[in-house]
């Protein structure tokens, strides 16, 4: 008898989605989906609005990486009045971003990710969650937490007015400059910043890398997924997460593809599945050809394992220490194990803070000169960065008056839709037989498929316009179809 297994609703991830286990006859995983059944419409309805305002419409997508959208956005405006902000300018923007990236990753790890690792993949629900990791790791650690997040969230604040909703990167700069005493304030913190990073890189080396069994578990193939890598590299090939060029690998590690942001469209197409709102991007080099891995598969994957198996390097002593270590433990670049995303997250923090440090020692960051004057006649432009979750685009088409008449987002999550999709369906293949027991825990490991990605869904969910894929499944008590409702 056939039957599914849910997973409703899926846990420790930013918005909302399932988890449907399909199982054939023999009691073995025949398929799994991804299901996000939110819909955010914002490519749709920013249409009408001036151009100079989407910074702060899109900063709104999302309350976990709005620095993200409010950069790619002012970038995307930079282009469209053909200006270039002052180099300051551009400094303050990666500032604020450095701090961004901080509050993301110790989020992720610590809230997300850590419960599985210091609390156990199969310890009850009731602790395996952040007080379960402050029981484990000690108060000192649940403070460090609070404070070095409380502490990234006011350098946003300081800088951009706000560190949620910021109102700040406008086409062509910014609209304050940072003062001599600000500086300082956020020169100790990205200080306190950067011995955390350290010590959170530490702690994992002694939980995770110290136990067998989950280095086992990183290395298992229900966790490895054999797709193509994208990421921004700076001039000399390395990391960089406010500007660039977008470099795409091979499985094997083989450069494919480069481009420029603004190309985009030459790049990259959207596939759209009708079971669930969020499309799924693939290289136009290779096409759509379904859920596989493989080199002639069009599926690729922008996340910060990603990112360090595109570029050649990171561009700060202590994370490149770090990136080096990555790789010797783990085996010949490219990695392909979805669980060293946690591994590589640190490596970013470490990053991060660092390149936190030497902004904010920056002769020039306190310059003055921070805004351009657009002249030109507004047009097309694009924006691009690399937000926590993956690669980030704004495109955005105006008329005469720099009133949009076409907004297009591809969002980090949703870059990641097929990999995410691949993932589930590969962890609970390899965790799922026919005499498989299956347990709560079992179904968190298949969940650590998808939370090794750090999906968000609030920003990453839009339908193509004027359609709503909306399906109700009616089924028996044994699971099957007697009636499918379709919008």
């Amino acid at each position: 008898m056939k039957r599914n297994i849910s997973i409703n609703p899926i846990t420790r991830l930013e918005g909302h989605g399932k988890i449907e286990i399909f199982l054939n006859e023999a009691g073995e995983v025949e398929n799994a989906y991804f299901q996000v059944p939110e819909l955010r419409g914002f490519e749709v309805f920013c249409k009408g609005r001036p151009v100079e305002e989407m910074p702060q419409i899109t900063a709104r997508l999302c309350g976990v990486c709005p620095a993200a959208h409010h950069l790619a956005s002012a970038k995307a405006a930079d282009a469209v009045y053909s200006v270039d902000p002052p180099t300051t300018a551009k400094k303050l923007r990666e500032l604020m971003y450095m701090a961004h990236f901080c509050h993301s990753h110790i989020a992720h790890f610590y809230v997300l990710a850590a419960p599985d690792f210091i609390c156990g993949p199969e310890a009850p629900p009731t602790e395996r969650n952040i007080l379960g990791v402050i029981a484990r790791a000690g108060l000192k650690v649940g403070g460090q937490v609070i404070e070095q997040r409380s502490n990234a969230q006011r350098a946003q604040a300081l800088l951009a007015g706000r560190a949620t909703h910021m109102a700040w990167a406008i086409p062509g700069g910014v609209s304050k400059a940072l003062s001599e005493s600000d500086r300082k304030t956020l020169v100790e913190w990205g200080e306190g910043m950067r011995e955390f990073a350290s010590f959170s890189l530490k702690l994992f080396r002694e939980v995770v890398l110290g136990n067998s069994m989950y280095v086992d578990m990183i290395r298992s193939d229900p966790y490895a997924l054999k797709v193509h890598n994208m990421g921004l590299v700076d001039r000399n090939d390395r990391v960089n997460f406010y500007d660039g060029t977008v470099k795409v690998c091979s499985p094997d590690g083989i450069e494919i593809d480069r481009y420029h942001p603004a190309d985009y469209l030459n790049h990259i197409a959207e596939w759209v599945e009708p079971y669930t709102y969020l499309k799924f991007p693939f290289l136009k080099i290779r096409g759509w050809k379904g859920f596989e891995e493989g080199d002639s598969s069009g599926v690729y994957s922008a996340t910060p394992l990603s990112r360090l198996n595109v570029a050649s390097g990171m561009a700060t002593p202590s994370a490149q220490e770090a990136y080096e270590e990555f790789y010797t433990t783990l085996g010949a670049k490219p990695v392909h194990s979805v669980l060293a995303n946690h591994w590589a997250r640190l490596i970013e923090l470490i990053y991060a803070a660092e390149r936190w440090c030497e902004l904010v020692k920056d002769p020039e960051i306190t310059n003055p000169n921070v805004h351009t004057i657009p002249e030109a006649a507004p047009k097309e432009g694009v924006g691009c960065v690399e937000a926590p979750r993956g690669t980030l685009t704004h495109h955005y088409v105006t008329d005469e008056k720099g009133v949009l008449t076409s907004v297009n987002l591809i969002v980090g999550t949703t870059n990641n839709n097929a990999p995410i999709s691949m993932s589930i369906t590969k962890a609970a293949r390899g965790l799922i037989s026919k005499n498989t027991e299956v347990t709560e825990g079992t179904l968190n490991k298949i969940e650590m498929a998808f939370r090794a990605y750090d999906p968000c869904m609030s920003c990453a969910t839009h339908s193509l316009p004027g359609q709503m894929p909306l399906q109700i499944n009616l089924r028996e008590l044994d699971g099957k179809v007697i009636r499918t409702i379709r919008r």
